[in-house]
């Protein structure tokens, strides 16, 4: 063996072994117990960045120690076509490099240029995933819009629109202006932001507004009926009262969206422009005008004001205010949170869209349920089924603290929009001709249909994400084996967009859970606390890190200290510690490599108890004892997922009570018997490791084999027993 562990000599030609060995494949273990995991499909915008390698690392010790366990273990690989981030992606390269736009050829010819640039992200990724030591069954590997996604995306859709739980209609949406797109509530990131806050005399009322420039279809005061500074006002009274562009005729609205306790307690509405005010002026039938245009242009609705764009408009409409003395004050410090596309960073304007919808509140008869509390050929909604999944036990979510934000997401949840006005993604599967629709999975016969042009969100084929790539629709043969799935493992901030999606799916399309557990982790965060991000431009590449210290130490470094649903501190240095880490186990087998002349040769698959009977010194069989006591507690932490004190206590074993003592006392009364059980703990040692660190222990371990330095082993440590004692 080499002086020190080189991980660049051993990383790529050991997961080559593996998996052309094959050992990756649940046939491995073909009569255990189904256990398997579906990845989370890392987005094809770019590459992965440390949080992925976190994701990926806590879902691999999960499978390497279940297939350890004799499981029939399954990790599915896929990625994720995320539709709005890659075409915004693609169009923001296209026009820095060529000055072009989407505009500039057809949609056919645009799809194609966008969705090559994303497999070639998808290349970059696989390897990325490769080099993390990922143990993924490469020959099921999905993408989200490749065709045989297609075909269950276009069953589900047509499943749930001939059950009446997906329609068409025109309602208030988040449209992003910059995008020219609808965007998801789940899609909605608060920025804070700091802008002046207005006052405006609006006939014998006082109203407020951070947006005057919405304010020109304003003709609604809405007060609570129980405020009793407004007890002389009726529902419906009509009062004249000069606005923006002259007099205008307002009505007063009583309803209890109002709130009292905040500033004059009443409150104009622009119910195209708002979700609160499209829901009263919806509630009361009152009249509804757009204000604002697709690209936020104001309309002929502002008089003088139209063709401006509102941002430049609003300095200007304020100004006219105050003119004509209808501006109380104005405060310069108001600090709010504005609406913003994730995805892209487009500043929300809602707008009412007719658009496609999921409804999550209507009922339906769900014919064969696996759902505790739901009986097969009940009438049930989407909301119920996401609700009770979770209520029965079905699915436990951990940490259990996320369970009552679960549960007031749903209860608040509304339809769920899910058409898209880009070119990339799943086209929905709808046609049209004069006043005729077909929904189906392919273009009905005859001529002149035209399909719908808007594409689904990006969430409707990820929710589908635990059973397509198993086969639905066609092949239910995996299904019966590997669903619903042992576990998912996503972070904790897409327990709505993505987990309650799956749920709901599973749910409606199967009639069960998509998993039976969700382990939610926390954020990678940098040293300082502050989320990666390209802004900041704190970003880590994990391969810099595997290039410098190996894949190991970053791994480990990674788990350490990371509690189940906590946000996570990363710093080079723990990566650098565990790379002496994986320096000091090799140097623990140099140690035995080097006298293995004093002891015989020992069995690579040597029990606790077969040891005990074997030690004839008072010391060893009390590390046999030791060991097998971590051996135990390893093992009892890994079952629960607590993935960051078994390494801990893996790693104090090893090197401070294994190696600095154990191995040192060894080495004061050398004698055979000593070091064929020296040998033998080391051995399970190095299994009980391997989930965590794989390349260095099965590069021990291939040593030991060439060097003949132990027997009846067999071709890889991946694929031996985990050390588990008897009771």
């Amino acid at each position: 063996m080499d002086k020190a562990y080189d991980h660049k000599k051993y990383e790529d030609d050991l997961y080559n072994f593996w998996e052309k060995k094959g050992y990756f494949k649940p046939e491995i273990n073909p009569d255990g117990k189904p256990y398997s995991i579906v990845l989370p499909p890392p987005n094809v915008t770019g590459t992965l960045h440390i949080g992925h390698a976190f994701e990926g690392t806590l879902q691999d010790v999960a499978i390497r120690y279940h297939r350890m366990k004799g499981d029939k273990t399954l990790w599915l690989p896929g990625t994720d076509h995320a539709a709005i981030a890659t075409q915004a992606r693609f169009e923001k390269e296209l026009h820095k490099k060529h000055k072009k736009s989407r505009h500039d050829f057809s949609r056919e010819k645009f799809f194609g240029m966008v969705n090559e640039f994303a497999l070639s992200n998808q290349d970059r990724i696989l390897g990325q995933l490769h080099k993390m030591g990922f143990s993924l069954d490469w020959d099921r590997l999905a993408f989200t819009l490749d065709e045989k996604r297609e075909t269950a995306v276009r069953t589900a859709f047509e499943k749930m629109y001939k059950k009446g739980l997906i329609y068409r209609g025109d309602r208030i949406v988040n449209w992003d202006p910059k995008a020219q797109t609808t965007v998801a509530d789940d899609e909605i990131e608060y920025v804070e932001q700091k802008d002046p806050f207005y006052y405006f005399r609006y006939g014998p009322f006082v109203i407020g507004t951070v947006r005057p420039e919405t304010k020109f279809g304003d003709k609604y005061v809405v007060m609570h009926p129980a405020d009793k500074r407004y007890k002389d006002y009726k529902h419906g009274q009509k009062i004249e009262l000069e606005w923006i562009n002259g007099p205008i005729e307002a009505t007063i609205i009583k309803d209890e969206a109002a709130d009292m306790e905040k500033g004059s307690g009443v409150m104009t509405i622009t119910p195209a422009h708002s979700a609160i005010d499209f829901e009263i002026a919806q509630k009361h039938g009152l009249d509804i005008e757009q204000v604002i245009n697709d690209r936020g242009i104001l309309l002929s609705i502002a008089g003088e004001f139209e063709g401006q764009h509102i941002k430049k408009a609003r300095a200007l409409i304020v100004e006219k205010l105050k003119k004509k003395g209808l501006v109380e004050k104005i405060d310069e410090s108001y600090v709010h949170n504005v609406a913003t596309n994730y995805r892209g960073g487009g500043t929300i304007e809602p707008q009412i869209k007719r658009q496609w919808f999921v409804a999550v509140n209507k009922e339906f008869v769900l014919e064969n349920s696996k759902i505790s509390g739901i009986q097969s050929g009940s009438e049930v909604t989407l909301k119920q089924i996401m609700k009770k999944a979770v209520e029965s036990g079905d699915v436990k979510i951990e940490p259990k603290r996320f369970e009552k934000i679960y549960y007031h997401w749903i209860n608040n949840l509304k339809d769920w929009c899910i058409s898209r006005q880009i070119i990339y993604g799943h086209q929905v599967p709808v046609w049209y001709r004069d006043d005729d629709l077909y929904v189906g999975l392919n273009e009905p016969d005859g001529k002149e249909w035209r399909q719908d042009t808007d594409t689904l969100d990006t969430w409707f084929s990820s929710g589908l994400w635990t059973f397509s790539p198993l086969g639905w629709p066609d092949d239910v043969e995996g299904l019966k084996t590997f669903h619903p799935n042992s576990i998912m493992m996503p972070g904790y901030e897409i327990l709505f967009f993505w987990v309650a999606r799956m749920i709901l799916m599973s749910g409606f399309l199967l009639g069960e859970v998509p998993f039976k557990r969700v382990y939610l982790h926390g954020i990678v965060r940098d040293k300082d606390g502050k989320k990666f991000s390209k802004s900041l431009d704190n970003g880590i590449d994990p391969l810099e890190m595997v290039d410098k210290y190996g894949t190991d130490a970053l791994r480990m470094a990674l788990i350490f200290g990371a509690a189940v649903g906590n946000d996570v501190v990363f710093d080079e240095q723990k990566v650098k510690g565990m790379k002496h880490f994986s320096n000091k186990l090799w140097n623990m087998a140099r140690f035995i490599e080097i006298n293995r002349t004093q002891g015989s040769k020992f069995k690579a698959q040597s029990s606790f108890e077969e040891l005990d009977k074997i030690a004839k010194h008072n010391t060893d069989k009390k590390w046999v004892k030791k060991t097998a006591r971590l051996a135990s507690e390893i093992t009892k932490h890994l079952d629960n997922y607590k993935f960051n004190l078994a390494a801990e206590r893996i790693y104090e074993f090893a090197w401070h009570e294994f190696a600095d003592v154990y191995i040192e006392d060894v080495k004061t009364r050398i004698d055979k018997n000593s070091f064929v059980i020296l040998n033998s703990l080391f051995i399970i040692l190095l299994k009980l490791l391997h989930p965590f660190m794989p390349f260095v222990t099965e590069a021990i371990y291939q040593e030991f084999r060439k060097n003949g330095i132990w027997i009846e082993g067999k071709d890889s440590i991946m694929i031996e027993k985990y050390p588990t004692p008897k009771s």
